[in-house]
């Protein structure tokens, strides 16, 4: 490992932030094309209703229209990930508010939407399912009257308003929990929350030279992209080019969607360059939430704290279409036991179709919202047993040897030393000032546990003729510096500065395939491809150096500005000699490859029952422990959050600086979970408040105090042994947040957010609702 300024552990600063920070950056909304016609979508009033007929009169006469498109020109295709359920414009009922029914492009964005105001549309309003209580009903409406002729992608068991069922059991609880000194039962519950991107979501369509549809968007996943746009229009995927802008924000509110094929679907209508940008508005109407779950959990541990059984069921609201809430179900199930040896374990869980915004991919897929309630649930025990909850978490905690539940085994983890260093730190501060009279304090902590394998990645690097080199990966840098910490690994290992090294741009053309930049896997998943890359292309050097030198291969080396030399002599190449003998001379120009899908060890089938797991191969685990300091205004009940610790198993931090930009980011995300961020809809499914104006992000000044904690015990299997970190930050803080009020307070509120009516509800004793 080279110390320099690009190599693994040096603080390199991001290379997009200054095309960022200057206004350079261009994204999907600063993009014009000659001839370019802008898109408005005409959306549902009605949160469930039948379409019978449009009359578009009034909107084609409006000058400057250019094409109108409805479900009735769409010889329509269902599509999904797991269930397909959905077309990209309704087709015969609209299943929420807001759902587009018709989409337009104009010569301007103002004709377009007026124009989309113009559409008349005929409905046959329906009796709509707003909470997943309701959708259970006997008597409920049915959402998908088509759903058991839906294609499934893996097996499983959608019924009635059910989209999904998971379950996993290792033992018997109801037996284990007689065993038990100390039982904790109760049900928690979480909202929905909105991505917070700062850019809404984009996209710019055109039809090429070639005849190709060409689509521009601010996503995280071209691959993917490509697939969808291909497959709602019903054309090759060598006929569609998926081009990345630059993205602000995403969360996993940017994977594919359906304005995506909108656009390209009326750019293939006027053969001209077609721009859809939505508003916050219209995209908080008809994008993607975080799954609202309900979860019961029983849990019970012997009289020395040691946990012996846990018992788990989880509801979570899918929205109107699945989208990816058959995975999200599956992680929070697989996820339930959390870091701790818990002998006997039963998770089961379901989704269920509402008449609401479908919920999907959002960061921490489904465990910020099982660790909320099993991490809460573990404080209530250690006040039972009378063990410092901290201890009782390290009596518990999974060791490297341990299996998973599901039998995977843990390879590596730094669960202790998490908690370890993260009492001590929070334990070594400053004691902070003497608090007003009407002011509680409190300290909560909670552990978490993630996953950074999954699916499949690669990545490519080519030697130019002056030596320089070019890296290619399909994952997409969203904000979180991806792009620098890849770069730094092929960087380390070819000893080059980083200007020697250039990245290409990400489109589905060009770009080595990548499955999403999702699922805290970059780092450790496309970070393998791009280490298989390099050493591929070194050792393609390194033979051609040999033989330029007349030396044997294995005594080769590697020296910093790109330079081959023989060990323990002044014989050397450089890498522009070896470029230019290999284009010009023999055995061609020279690429590096890698390619794989997490191999890690699978669930362990044969002995653990196992249900509606909407995963192939999942795992990857990686550990860590955070820390609140609250203050409970007990007259305003407003909670603020003063200072945070936050220790992270990161195997080894490629770029400190980003690694701990991740995590104060990331446990921001988690605090708006925690306290203030709720979508809210009306009985009749209307999203009540969407825009930044009523929906309550927080601000700069509600931020508190963070430590970074790196906790760096190298996993053998990930990158120069790093593991993944984007999600875990956001997973743990609300629980930690919610156990810091609960000691203030002496009060458990089992519901997020803690909003100060809830606070002050429970402050005076009364039910919380």
């Amino acid at each position: 490992m080279i110390q320099d300024d690009a190599g693994v552990g040096a603080r390199v600063p991001r290379f997009d932030g200054p095309r960022k920070a200057s206004g350079r950056a261009r994204y999907v909304d600063d993009m014009s094309r000659p001839g370019m016609l802008h898109a408005a979508i005409a959306q549902s009033p009605y949160a469930s209703a039948r379409i019978k007929g449009y009359d578009l009169s009034r909107a084609l006469e409006l000058e400057g229209v250019r094409a109108i498109v409805t479900g009735a020109d769409y010889a329509f295709r269902r599509v999904g990930g797991t269930l397909r359920d959905e077309t990209m414009i309704a087709v015969g009922k609209v299943r929420y508010m807001g759902e587009p029914v018709a989409a337009v492009a104009a010569v301007d964005q103002e004709t377009a939407e007026r124009a989309a105001q113009l559409i008349e549309v005929d409905y046959e309003p329906l009796e709509p399912v707003i909470t997943p209580d309701a959708a259970l009903r006997p008597d409920a409406p049915i959402i998908h009257e088509d759903l058991s002729s839906y294609v499934k992608t893996l097996p499983g068991t959608p019924h009635g308003n059910v989209v999904w069922e998971t379950e996993m059991a290792d033992g018997d609880p109801d037996e284990a929990f007689a065993n038990c000194a100390h039982v904790a039962e109760a049900v928690f519950e979480t909202q929905a929350q909105h991505h917070g991107y700062m850019e809404p979501n984009g996209v710019l369509a055109e039809i090429d030279e070639n005849d190709r549809i060409v689509v521009t968007a601010s996503v995280q996943s071209v691959h993917m992209l490509q697939a969808r746009v291909a497959e709602e229009l019903d054309v090759p995927m060598s006929q569609v080019r998926a081009v990345a802008a630059e993205v602000g924000g995403g969360f996993g509110g940017k994977h594919h969607t359906n304005i995506h094929s909108i656009a390209a679907w009326l750019a293939r209508v006027t053969r001209r360059p077609v721009k859809l940008v939505l508003s916050r508005i219209t995209d908080m109407e008809i994008q993607k939430s975080r799954h609202p779950a309900r979860i019961w959990i029983k849990t019970g541990c012997d009289a020395e704290g040691r946990l012996l059984a846990r018992d788990v069921r989880i509801t979570l609201d899918g929205g109107a279409y699945a989208d990816e809430s058959p995975n999200v179900l599956s992680l929070a199930v697989l996820l339930s036991r959390g870091p701790y040896r818990i002998p006997v374990m039963r998770a089961r869980g379901r989704v269920v179709y509402t008449n609401k915004l479908r919920a999907g991919s959002y960061r921490g897929f489904g465990n910020p919202q099982i660790t909320f309630a099993s991490e809460s649930q573990l404080d209530e025990l250690a006040l039972m047993s009378g063990i410092d909850p901290v201890d009782l978490r390290l009596k518990n905690a999974l060791q490297p040897g341990d299996t998973w539940f599901g039998g995977q085994p843990i390879q590596t983890g730094a669960m202790t030393e998490c908690l370890r260093q993260l009492r001590a730190a929070r334990e070594s501060a400053p004691a902070l000032p003497p608090a007003a009279p009407h002011i509680r304090r409190g300290v909560g902590y909670a552990g978490l546990a993630h996953t950074c394998g999954l699916l499949g990645t690669s990545a490519s690097v080519q030697l130019r003729g002056d030596g320089s080199v070019v890296l290619g990966v399909g994952a997409i840098d969203i904000g979180q510096g991806s792009g620098t910490v890849l770069t730094q690994m092929c960087a380390d290992i070819l000893k080059l500065p980083a200007e020697m090294i250039a990245r290409t741009g990400v489109n589905s053309d060009a770009a080595p395939f990548n499955w999403k930049t999702a699922a805290s896997r970059t780092t450790y998943m496309t970070g393998r491809a791009v280490v298989q890359a390099t050493e591929n292309l070194r050792t393609c050097m390194v033979e051609h150096a040999a033989e330029m030198l007349e030396a044997d291969p294995d005594t080769m080396e590697i020296r910093p500005g790109g330079v081959i030399a023989a060990t323990g002599t002044n014989k050397s190449v450089t890498f522009a000699d070896v470029a230019m003998r290999s284009m010009f001379r023999t055995g061609g120009p020279l690429i590096g490859t890698g390619s794989l899908v997490y191999d890690g060890p699978p669930i362990d089938r044969a002995n653990v029952r196992v249900e509606g797991m909407a995963f192939g191969n999942i795992g990857g685990y990686a550990f860590g422990a955070q820390c609140a300091e609250v203050e409970v205004d007990e007259i305003l009940g407003t909670v603020r959050v003063v200072r945070a610790w936050s220790a992270h198993d990161v195997g080894q931090a490629i770029n400190p600086t980003l690694a701990e930009g991740q995590i104060e980011g990331g446990l921001v995300h988690g605090l708006g979970l925690a306290l203030c961020e709720q979508m809210v809809w009306d009985d009749d499914g209307r999203l009540a408040n969407p825009s930044f104006a009523d929906y309550r992000l927080p601000g700069a000044h509600e931020a508190p105090e963070i430590f970074p904690i790196l906790v760096e015990e190298p996993d053998p299997t990930g990158p120069f042994g790093a593991k993944g970190l984007g999600e875990m930050p956001t997973v743990g803080i609300p629980a930690a947040i919610a156990n810091a009020v609960a000691q203030a307070t002496g009060k458990r509120i089992r519901r997020l957010p803690l909003t100060p009516e809830r606070v002050l509800t429970a402050i005076d004793g009364e039910e919380s609702e």
